[in-house]
């Protein structure tokens, strides 16, 4: 479980709380660089033409807005720079977290990363829930035509799911990302350890590890698109009360 070790490079302690600059803080600046610089290659000479890399921010922007479009209706698109924002950091995070041979680390492998973008979009839920409806907003927690006498159990389970949702949103993105990396290690152990016993034995492991690596690319893709999905969904509910 090194792989996932917090580091300090940078110790800061400000007013007897740690404030250190960490290896997981040095990832995620490099999500971060990684998508600025992506963003602004592709859109620093637009053209009625695009090129490759016009056509993939295009493409990935309009993916975002189509399934705000699609969850939440034409009053969704205009929060598609936030969704879009979230699902390209977590999905440069994923990502990252797989290039081998330079000590790369996952961010979103710890719970307080994700717990962090998860309490983003909760909060944006709760404020347009009450920007938009006012008090209407807690008839989310009551559907209509529930009856009188089961109406009080029905708002409580109803408010107490609405509070689990940051907690599910980030847990998913964190258990997905940990286990996947958790096998490959442990493969990866098996390699040397069978291989040094024989060659033959070391190719089986290895051979696993290569599907788990693809395997792992497609889950850390899927896990971006899962973790926007969710958010427009709860975001449907705060624009339309459903």
């Amino acid at each position: 479980m090194e792989q996932f070790t917090i580091e300090r490079i940078i110790p800061l302690e400000v007013a007897g709380r740690d404030l250190s600059f960490t290896n997981s803080a040095l990832w995620m600046l490099f999500a971060m660089l990684l998508v600025s610089a992506f963003l602004f290659v592709g859109t620093a000479r637009p053209q009625l033409v695009p090129g490759r890399m016009q056509a993939a921010v295009e493409y990935l922007y309009e993916f975002i807005r189509d399934m705000l479009r699609e969850n939440v209706g034409k009053e969704g698109l205009r929060y598609a720079p936030l969704i879009f924002a979230v699902f390209v950091f977590v999905l440069a995070c994923n990502l990252l977290g797989m290039v081998p041979f330079i000590g790369s680390f996952t961010p979103t492998s710890h719970i307080a990363v994700t717990f962090a973008l998860a309490m983003i979009v909760f909060v944006l839920v709760v404020f347009v829930g009450f920007a938009r409806h006012g008090l209407h907003f807690f008839s989310l927690f009551l559907p209509e035509g529930t009856p009188l006498f089961v109406a009080p159990l029905v708002a409580l389970i109803e408010f107490l799911s609405f509070l689990s949702r940051p907690f599910t949103l980030a847990i998913r993105l964190f258990a997905n990302m940990t286990a996947g990396h958790v096998l490959m290690k442990v493969f990866g152990g098996f390699v040397v350890s069978l291989g040094a016993v024989n060659l033959g034995l070391g190719l089986i492991p290895l051979g696993v590890n290569v599907a788990l690596t693809a395997l792992e690319l497609l889950i850390a893709v899927v896990q971006a698109y899962v973790f926007a999905l969710l958010a427009s969904i709860y975001l449907n509910d705060a624009v339309n009360l459903h």
